[in-house]
């Protein structure tokens, strides 16, 4: 396999070094001191060969064998091939590619970061997930957890030996998490005794980890209903013994596992806890503020599955173009008069150059879209004051966008590589069938996207002080309009200007509307809005990065004539990348954001409809 058959590292870095200028970091802040633009490529290219020879290699047998339930020793069995590649990914310690170094951490920036986990990721997701889930419980144990447990966990978690989950749904709560019904009772010595059960736990039990530190909300004895008398605790399948071994069981034990569409590898469990009253945890934080801390997991979990959608939607795409490139059908539209004409390869079908463009499109946008988030991500970090809270703010209005976007297009782009495959693609001898499957879960877990469209449109918008995440999202994309004047043609910067304005129309709307007290109106177009504004983040991305490729295109093209153009573009890896680079902001901006309009008439209409609709309107037929 071709090293550029899962993303597109030019692009990848095209994002971090020519867009975010990430090595400038080093004179902002002396932790990145350490790190220039040759660093950063070691490391990128390191995570680049990892994820095609150690990570790939594993990916079709794990979804082919899945994960097995041993009934009798109630243990989850993963597939045999991800040993492997995950000895490989934790020796490399890239699971602590952003902490600190002073806990055994890479120390790199988190957009860096980013950068290698798509290659991880698109080589295969269910194995991430198990390092993945690892990562995000420790990290909340560092950051809230007392000196014991920092001491007990981290450095086991961080290695590789203990993993980690998140535990919150139940089976009757879903998604209404302030309903779950595990109880925590205290226990003389200060730890609680934990009963309950949840279910659809990624990684919730496997045969790779010595331990696993499951992080569990529950109600303790007495506290307030909902989610405000929710604490979280730090409970492991097996109590830690003085010397940091593994010693006896901790009456956590899982029920089952689910038989899933997708991401078959990953093991997605029923956990039981106490059921024998023998299951201690370990209160995290503070008492009833289990909800604020579980969110900083999840919130970075978000993160994470947005990426996933980007890493999913990377691999189909890279995958369409190698299979279209090679896959000799059909003779050139221009020769269909021609007896004498051959075949050509299908990427030179015109419907099949419309697919791919707008797959790279979609790719392309979400790469910069993800990049950018996470850079801001670092920016929190490091700035102060105005800028600081400028970060934030983006991070804000961002974060739900990126994860309900990103997710919902690599369905849809992971469909498209299907497409370009034809009856091939429907087959599971070629990997596009099985990212098509991966695909649908990211829409679904860490809040499903209707959460994110209500997240974004209440909380993060319109209950937000003055709407100043959103004034912050629009003073950035007036800078990418502004700054693309004389450099991009102006048919590609109205659009996007003409967008924001209609924009503005929507969110004055549905303010009038919350002062009205209509909030079904709200609720009812919170997916409209996203969708609406996932797609204009992505022409701003496309216009910003259009503003730098179009200058390095001229300098390497010049004023060639078209013939010449075309073989400089067969000889020169840059001029095509740039190239590429602006056709596929054109695309975007020309051909695809035109929706954008519809969407803005659909929710400026005011169609009440779903408002309307009832039970029996939906089971009178039965």
């Amino acid at each position: 396999m071709a090293l550029n058959c899962l993303v597109d590292s030019r692009d990848a870095r095209f994002v971090l070094f020519e867009m975010l200028e990430v090595e400038k970091l080093a004179a902002k802040d002396q932790r990145f001191a350490d790190f220039d633009r040759a660093t950063y490529e070691e490391f990128l290219s390191l995570a680049e060969r990892m994820a095609v020879e150690k990570i790939y290699p594993a990916a079709a047998e794990g979804d082919r064998l899945g994960c097995t339930f041993d009934a009798a020793s109630k243990n989850v069995l993963i597939p045999p091939c991800y040993r492997p590649a995950l000895e490989a990914y934790h020796e490399s310690g890239f699971i602590g590619m952003y902490d600190e170094p002073g806990i055994g951490g890479m120390g790199l920036p988190y957009e860096v970061a980013m950068g290698c986990s798509e290659f991880f990721l698109a080589a295969s997701i269910p194995i991430l997930m198990y390092p993945g889930l690892s990562h995000g419980a420790m990290n909340l144990i560092k950051i809230f957890g007392n000196a014991e447990l920092k001491n007990t966990y981290i450095d086991k978690m961080l290695s590789g030996k203990w993993g980690g989950t998140m535990c919150l749904t139940e089976a009757d709560a879903g998604s209404d998490v302030g309903a779950l019904k595990s109880r925590a009772v205290r226990n003389s010595d200060g730890s609680f005794s934990i009963t309950g059960q949840n279910i659809f736990i990624s990684s919730g039990d496997n045969d790779y980890y010595e331990n696993i530190v499951h992080l569990k909300l529950a109600r303790i004895e007495g506290d307030p209903a909902g989610t405000k008398g929710l604490s979280i605790f730090v409970v492991p399948k097996y109590l830690p013994t003085p010397d940091g071994g593994v010693g006896e069981f901790n009456d956590v034990t899982c029920a089952g596992i689910e038989h899933k569409m997708g991401i078959k590898g990953s093991s997605t469990c029923t956990l039981s806890f106490g059921d024998n009253g023998k299951c201690k945890g370990f209160l995290l934080g503070e008492e009833r503020h289990g909800m604020r801390i579980m969110f900083h997991m999840m919130n970075e979990e978000r993160i994470g599955v947005g990426l996933m959608g980007l890493a999913i939607s990377s691999s189909a795409y890279m995958h369409a173009v190698t299979y279209a490139r090679n896959r000799i059908q059909g003779i050139h539209v221009t020769q269909l008069l021609n007896p004498e004409a051959k075949a050509v390869s299908i990427s030179n079908h015109p419907d099949v150059k419309r697919m791919l463009l707008w797959m790279k499109s979609y790719v392309e946008g979400m790469r910069a879209l993800s990049y950018y988030l996470a850079h801001n991500q670092t920016l929190e970090v490091i700035l102060t004051g105005e800028e600081k809270k400028e970060a934030v703010a983006l991070g804000e209005i961002l974060r739900p966008i990126l994860k309900a976007g990103n997710t919902d297009s690599s369905v849809l782009v992971a469909s498209e590589a299907v497409q370009v495959y034809g009856g091939y693609g429907y087959c599971s001898d070629y990997p596009v069938e099985r990212l098509m499957r991966d695909s649908k879960i990211t829409a679904i877990y860490e809040g499903t996207n209707g959460i994110q469209a209500m997240d974004l449109a209440m909380r993060k918008i319109l209950m937000n002080r003055e709407q100043y995440n959103y004034s912050i999202l629009r003073k950035r994309i007036n800078k990418t309009i502004t700054e693309a004047r004389g450099i991009v043609d102006d048919q590609y910067i109205a659009p996007v200007e003409k967008g924001l304005e209609s924009l503005d129309r929507v969110i004055e709307m549905m303010k009038k509307q919350m002062g009205e007290g209509k909030f079904l109106h709200l609720f009812m177009n919170a997916v409209p809005l996203e969708k609406a504004m996932f797609m204009i983040i992505l022409a701003w991305m496309h216009l910003w990065a259009m503003t730098i490729a179009i200058p390095e295109m001229k300098k390497i093209i010049g004023n060639r004539s078209a013939q010449d153009r075309e073989i400089l573009l067969q000889e020169n890896r840059e001029a095509a990348f740039y190239s590429g680079r602006v056709l596929s902001g054109q695309f975007f901006i020309g051909t695809e954001f035109p929706q954008y309009s519809g969407k803005i008439d659909s929710l400026l209409a005011g169609e009440t409809a779903s408002i309307k609709a009832s039970d029996p309107i939906f089971t009178g037929a039965l």
